[in-house]
């Protein structure tokens, strides 16, 4: 017979597995959310085959996981991001030969450090010869890096050591332990792919496709190009009316698709990936393309006339003469070099551009800019009706030419001011740059109007409508601009502009130093430390060493909050941008909290009485940044940026620390919910 059990008999049964629940739950807390070392990325090591003259590849293969990217060796380590760097101890068994290559990383423009930077996704490899001078060398080396994530805003440094053993130059199996990871970065970076969801390079490449297009579309409108149209479709419909002008007008146009996807395919095979990715830094081909723009500008604006040797434009012209489809390729051809002094500054731009390091990219940019110059060649040859509804050339075709002469001129100063950042020659300072687009923009305007003619304009009798809309934006633009020039952000141009820390004078920088005066404020207790390189934005005060924050935090009876960042790290950028900016973010951080900025990127020495030696990997840090990366990861688990971390006057935490999230709403909860659980622990009386 069963009888129920008493409560207190069941209770006391179950408390074993309550104990099980529990301590499941506490080791699922620690490994998710705060709490948690992530390696999304593995290394393997190989050798290449010795060749004659003994020399061979060390070949690094990095796996990478699915969200994540790592940055490459091979841009301007001044640009922000961390750069993958490999260092090796000399010994007299081998030596190195060149340098460490990587191999077709992935390129990408990145709007808010202002510069170009290359990356892994998937599968990354390095490769480094050395010239073998012993049989067994003695290869001791180690490698700093950077892995991140879009999806949730995570960026990770790492160093890895390397051996002989690991190339299998000794009978010894490589032992591969937890490598020290975030601490012993160099720089510490997190790339914010707008709206990145996958390859980041891949999901912009119909956007930089759907710019060759609308660029095949404006060098349609140049004078030289635009007359041609109707005169080259009624050569098509000279034919009997069998058809045969439709055929040969879809010929002339794929013809045209042909010889402008040739040129790229030629650049290229030409130069190669490698090649065009030094397209987008090195100075010359930089300074180039700046006087390529300035003389075609020039041209545009009436200066002289550009043109190709007439000899090559007759001799192609009489090979269209032939007749047949051979005819029509040869006709396409001489359409191509005719219209060459109109379409080459656009051709140019897109080829430029496309200085990505993929071998698709110039290829594909110029099929889809043929596509929309060969489009109406082909669909007027179908629609020949269509040539009675086309506006007639005139003074209106030397208008788009003159503002293209302007849009060259500004937009030619992108390209000194690449190679002006790169190598620091200080000539296109951010306020010189913006002076130079104020004034262009402010003549384009004024020319938009009637106010300014050119030798070769004609006079106009009346505004029309699109003349005066495109004359109402241009104005907006430069009154746009205006700001800029005492320091405003401009975030809209943000890629096109030179970088703010080249602004020398920013007045929202002057006013915030004259309103300190030199004077401590009431939310900080002392001077703080490394104040003299290292700052807060939007005029907040605070620390950048934890021990002198949390004491000022116990002074003013205050909660604390830690902001663990990153010199690099571009979310941390975003956050402050974005979500600290807000007035009511703003006022709870500059008059709640005693804050603190721990840089873990930050490469100053410390004088050696201050080094320590971590209880996480038992290595000695001597710098600022390795110690604070040693403390995020030993104190709270964690050794991704941003961290934001909020603590009592017992460095307890208050409230689940966040990351990267742009909700400006829950992070004002987070801040609140963090302050009222610091005064009901603590005696203070709430103000």
């Amino acid at each position: 017979m069963n009888y129920a059990k008493p409560d207190n008999v069941r209770l006391n049964q179950m408390k074993p597995l309550l104990k099980v629940l529990v301590l499941a739950a506490l080791i699922l807390y620690s490994y998710s959310g705060f709490g948690q070392i992530l390696k999304p990325i593995s290394w393997q090591y190989h050798t290449s085959e010795l060749n004659e003259i003994g020399e061979l590849d060390l070949i690094f293969t990095a796996t990478i996981d699915g969200d994540w990217y790592l940055y490459s060796s091979d841009f301007d380590p001044e640009l922000g991001p961390m750069v993958t760097t490999f260092e090796f101890k000399p010994h007299n068994s081998y030596e190195l030969v060149g340098e460490i290559r990587p191999i077709d990383p992935k390129q990408k423009y990145d709007e808010i450090f202002e510069g170009d930077y290359t990356y892994f996704i998937g599968t990354g490899v390095f490769r480094q010869t050395i010239k073998l001078l012993s049989e067994s060398p003695e290869i001791i080396g180690s490698f700093f890096y950077q892995v991140c994530t879009d999806i949730d805003g995570k960026c990770i440094p790492f160093e890895d050591d390397f051996t002989s053993a690991n190339f299998g130059f000794v009978n010894q199996s490589r032992s591969d332990p937890f490598p020290p990871a975030f601490e012993n970065q160099i720089e510490s970076t997190q790339e914010n792919f707008e709206g990145y969801e996958g390859d980041p390079v891949n999901s912009t490449m119909l956007g930089f496709m759907a710019f060759a297009f609308l660029s095949g579309l404006i060098a349609l409108l140049t004078p030289c190009v635009f007359p041609m149209i109707p005169m080259t479709v009624t050569f098509f419909m000279k034919e009997d009316g069998t058809g045969n002008g439709i055929k040969k007008g879809i010929v002339f146009g794929l013809s045209i698709i042909g010889i402008f996807t040739i040129l790229g395919l030629g650049v290229a095979f030409l130069f190669g990936a490698d090649t065009l990715n030094q397209l987008a830094t090195h100075w010359f081909p930089n300074i180039l393309v700046f006087l390529i723009f300035t003389v075609f500008a020039m041209s545009f604006l009436g200066m002289f006339e550009l043109t190709l040797p007439s000899a090559l434009v007759n001799k192609v012209d009489k090979q269209a003469d032939r007749g047949g489809y051979g005819g029509v390729f040869f006709m396409a051809a001489t359409l191509a070099l005719v219209s060459f002094s109109c379409t080459f500054p656009i051709v140019g731009s897109v080829l430029v551009l496309s200085a990505a390091g993929e071998f698709m990219k110039p290829i594909l940019g110029m099929f889809a800019f043929a596509m929309a110059f060969a489009l109406p060649f082909s669909l007027f040859a179908i629609f020949p009706e269509w040539l009675k509804k086309m506006p007639k050339s005139g003074g209106w075709l030397n208008s788009v030419k003159v503002v293209l002469g302007f849009l060259e001129l500004a937009l030619g100063l992108k390209f000194l001011s690449i190679a002006d950042q790169a190598y620091h020659w200080n000539i296109l300072d951010r306020e010189v740059y913006l002076a130079i687009w104020i004034v262009i923009f402010t003549l384009l305007g004024l020319y938009l109007l009637g106010k300014i003619r050119l030798s070769h304009d004609s006079k106009i009798e009346a505004l029309g409508v699109p003349r005066l809309m495109m004359a109402i934006g241009t104005f907006t633009f430069v009154l746009y601009l205006i700001p800029g020039m005492w320091g405003a952000p401009l975030k809209a141009l943000a890629g096109y502009l030179p970088p703010m820390t080249t602004h020398d004078f920013n007045i929202v920088q002057l006013l915030k130093a004259k309103r300190s005066n030199g004077l401590i404020s009431n939310s900080i207790c002392e001077d703080p430390k490394y104040s003299t390189f290292l700052a807060f934005p939007h005029g907040i005060e605070g620390y950048f060493d934890y021990q002198q924050a949390i004491n000022c935090a116990r002074q003013q009876n205050k909660p604390l909050f830690i902001d663990f960042t990153g010199h690099g790290c571009v979310n941390c950028r975003e956050m402050e941008a974005r979500v600290w900016s807000d007035p009511k973010v703003l006022n709870r951080l500059k008059n709640n909290f005693v804050l603190v900025a721990l840089y873990v990127d930050d490469k100053t020495k410390l004088p050696e009485n201050e080094w320590l030696t971590s209880t996480y990997d038992g290595k000695i840090k001597k710098t600022i940044g390795k110690q604070n990366a040693d403390f995020q990861i030993a104190r709270y688990n964690n050794n991704a940026q941003p961290f934001y971390v909020i603590l009592d006057d017992q460095e307890e935490i208050l409230r689940r620390p966040i990351a990267y999230n742009l909700d400006v709403d829950n992070f004002i909860k987070f801040l609140d919910s963090a302050k009222d659980e610091y005064y009901r622990r603590t005696s203070v009386v709430r103000k």
